[in-house]
């Protein structure tokens, strides 16, 4: 007999995701929620008068939870009659038999295939949208702790403008509180958006022919199932299935999310290869099979893998939306029981790591400045304008006098690989004598002169943005400890 060692899992299951989300994309829950789903119907049908004995209900409630006999016996069957519903349906007559003749009455497959995946959509993001507000706190407690540290900010790659820390790691949470919008507008939309009680080609014929030609008690039989999955209303039509469009809305903002989590662990690499800025790194961990010295960022790069995965994922959800053809075709069938889990399962994994890492985060203040002051000089050069302009000489000749000097210290950089020495060459220039007694740390060349508003942007973003974004996620955020990785 083949042990677990012998045959393909995915890694999703056995490295990186949460056992709640494994547990609500198993093959138990989705084979329960059939089960459960069928129960609403016969409940509502015999609400409405037809012919469903307590009894049938009675047992289909005491046979609600798939067992792993039903699992065997649904597999022969499905082997048999290629036909995985009818399979299931097979399998839950067999434990209520007084249920045989009415399980699945008027309805059609998608019945329960559609409408337990919206139910998995919906409680996917349930579980997903509280974990994605306790980082975006944690991220914006430690934006604040460290508002006011100035570091050297980057366009092209390049040492530019000072900003802060802090002001970085809110740069990562606004992200964030963008990917938790998106998921909330994917969350209302799918909770108005149930599939319903519809039939084959979405009229709901069937369901009329049972009610003989009662339009009402069709209408309420759908409103009755959909009250009852806890949604708050259901589409209006549909085709034999959901509009798949569904699928991409919620394909598409959790793919963006993809995209800022590859960006912020990319961000922490590069802070990490300067060596301003580290994740958690334990204290048995091994950076290197060969090279003991070094710790290397496997959270962000794992980060940044598991993120360009799940960025691409909205590509083939919305091809099969695309490819549909007329009311229904098969070809969805397959490629979604792929796609769905894994892009939850994706989205999972990567908040237990952006938990995990936004937890931890080391600051090296010594090297950030002594960063700083590499550069420095040549950021000071327009606040030493404006003051030698202050005191009477000529902005266009001081203009000159600095970029002279600049291009020297340069050359020394570049070319000798030594100190920026720009600052004592303006010191020794006669042309920058009124000022010479503020090139100092405290006064024209202290970094926090540089910052601008860095810390005050914080401040006020967590306090307009942050805060009423996550509020509704208080309770969770208080409760939760630090998401620990598996491997």
């Amino acid at each position: 007999m083949a042990s677990q060692y012998d045959i393909w899992s995915s890694p999703l299951s056995s490295r990186y995701a949460s056992p709640e989300m494994l547990s609500l994309f198993s093959a138990r829950t989705r084979a329960s929620t059939w089960r459960t789903l069928w129960i609403y119907l016969a409940e509502s049908q015999k609400e409405l008068g037809l012919p469903v004995s307590e009894e049938a209900i009675a047992q289909m409630k005491a046979a609600e939870t798939m067992t792993d006999e039903d699992f065997e016996v649904a597999a022969v069957e499905e082997k048999r009659r290629r036909h995985d519903v009818m399979a299931h349906v097979h399998a839950f007559a067999q434990r209520a038999p007084a249920a045989e003749k009415i399980i699945h009455w008027g309805a059609t497959s998608c019945y329960v295939t559609d409408n337990a995946d919206l139910i998995f959509l919906r409680d996917g993001l349930e579980i997903l949208l509280p974990k994605l507000a306790k980082v975006i706190s944690k991220l914006s407690a430690f934006a604040l702790q460290y508002k006011d540290l100035p570091c050297l900010g980057y366009t092209h790659g390049q040492p530019a403008q000072l900003i802060t820390v802090g002001r970085r790691a809110v740069q990562w949470v606004e992200a964030l509180c963008m990917d938790l919008r998106n998921l909330e507008r994917a969350q209302d939309d799918i909770l108005e958006s149930f599939r319903g009680v519809k039939g084959t080609t979405g009229t709901q014929a069937s369901f009329l022919s049972i009610f003989e030609g009662d339009h009402s008690k069709v209408e309420k039989l759908d409103e009755l199932v959909t009250e009852k999955a806890g949604f708050k209303l259901a589409s209006i039509f549909t085709v034999q299935t959901y509009n798949r469009k569904i699928d991409l809305d919620t394909a598409n903002p959790l793919a963006s999310f993809g995209t800022t989590c590859e960006h912020i662990g990319t961000d922490i690499r590069h802070l990490a290869m300067l060596k301003e800025l580290e994740e958690p790194f334990e204290k048995d961990q091994i950076g290197s099979s060969a090279m003991a010295y070094k710790r290397n960022p496997m959270r962000s790069e794992r980060m940044c893998s598991l993120g360009r995965k799940l960025a691409t994922l909205n590509q083939s959800t919305g091809q099969t939306y695309a490819h549909q053809w007329f009311e229904r075709s098969l070809d969805d069938s397959a490629i979604r029981r792929v796609d769905i889990p894994e892009m939850f399962l994706l989205a999972d994994a990567l908040l237990i790591l952006l938990d995990n890492v936004s937890s931890g985060l080391v600051v090296y203040p010594a090297v950030i400045n002594k960063r700083i002051q590499e550069e420095l000089p040549f950021m000071a050069t327009e606040n030493i304008i404006m003051r030698l302009v202050a005191k009477g000489q000529s902005r266009q000749e001081a203009h000159e006098q600095i970029r002279v000097l600049s291009h020297e210290a340069g050359a020394v950089v570049k070319q000798e690989g030594k100190q920026n020495d720009l600052i004592e060459r303006i010191r020794k220039a006669p042309f920058f004598a009124p000022i010479v007694d503020e090139l100092t740390e405290d006064k024209l060349l202290n970094p926090t002169n540089f910052i601008g508003r860095a810390p005050e942007q914080v401040q006020k973003f967590v306090q307009m943005k942050v805060k009423p974004a996550i509020h509704a996620y208080e309770e969770f955020i208080v409760s939760g400890g630090v998401s620990e990785l598996h491997v």
